[in-house]
């Protein structure tokens, strides 16, 4: 879904709690009504929180407007706000993940850093990654690169190292971690490829590859490539089997757009 299709929703949601809550109303206006583009929003919600987490920060929402916007970063946010409003049970709508989803404000946040880092900026964009650790204990360095319609759900101690790709539609859960074996210089972490799920805990060591589709069991210790569509578990992980089927809880209805407008 486009940023401005999605923020028309969203607003519309916002507008629908404000006349039901009235005393949230001032809320609703400062993170969304007063708000043209979707872009700009989360700008200045990020900016908000930081400001929130050190009060010595200036407001950074123009200028993370101003990144976001050059940087196309704006799809990619909206298409993780869809993935969540459109497939997780436990999000309400759109305007619930794109408020309070710690999950979607890391990733978002790292974006930006990210845009730091490569336009050379690499000091402003660490601190930008460990500002961002303190408010949503999610570590991601700003040389990673990520994908767009993630599921990272909970979020809480998610660590992603420098040279780690994540790729579009990824699954991630609490407490993973993409990190290096020590033993390797240079391009050291791993590389999550499209549609592959990692389940709470676990922990992905060095230069490997976790193929398309494939599935991490929670709590496994993975150091060895694990091919596509195929199920890893255990200390230290061995391929299982092969994955069986979609999974309910993260596997999008047919009409997602009827979802999050419910």
């Amino acid at each position: 879904m486009d940023p401005a299709t999605l923020w028309q929703i969203i607003r519309a949601e916002a507008e629908h709690e404000a006349r039901a809550r009235p005393a949230m109303q001032r809320y609703f206006d400062a993170y969304v009504l007063k708000h043209e583009t979707f872009g700009g929003a989360f700008a200045s919600l990020l900016a908000a929180e930081l400001m929130r987490a050190d009060a010595t920060l200036p407001d950074m929402a123009s200028e993370f407007s101003a990144v976001i916007k050059q940087s196309g970063s704006d799809a990619s946010a909206a298409a993780d706000v869809h993935k969540i409003a459109s497939s997780n049970p436990a999000c309400p709508n759109a305007l619930t993940a794109f408020l309070s989803f710690r999950g979607i404000h890391a990733i978002q946040s790292h974006r930006i850093a990210h845009a730091h880092w490569l336009a050379g900026e690499k000091t402003f964009a660490v601190l930008l990654q460990n500002w961002c650790a303190k408010s949503y204990n999610v570590d991601i360095h700003p040389a990673a690169r990520i994908g767009k319609s993630l599921f990272v759900d909970h979020a809480m101690g998610i660590v992603i190292g420098e040279t780690a790709v994540v790729e579009d539609e990824v699954s991630m859960w609490h407490g993973v971690t993409l990190g290096s074996t020590f033993a390797e210089a240079g391009d050291r972490h791993p590389k999550v490829r499209r549609g592959a799920t990692l389940a709470a805990h676990a922990i992905i060591l060095g230069n490997i590859e976790i193929g398309e589709g494939a599935v991490i069991a929670a709590g496994s210790v993975v150091r060895t490539s694990i091919p596509a569509g195929m199920v890893a578990a255990g200390v230290p992980a061995k391929v299982i089997k092969a994955v069986s089927g979609t999974y309910a809880a993260i596997t999008a209805p047919s009409d997602p757009i009827a979802r999050i407008t419910k």
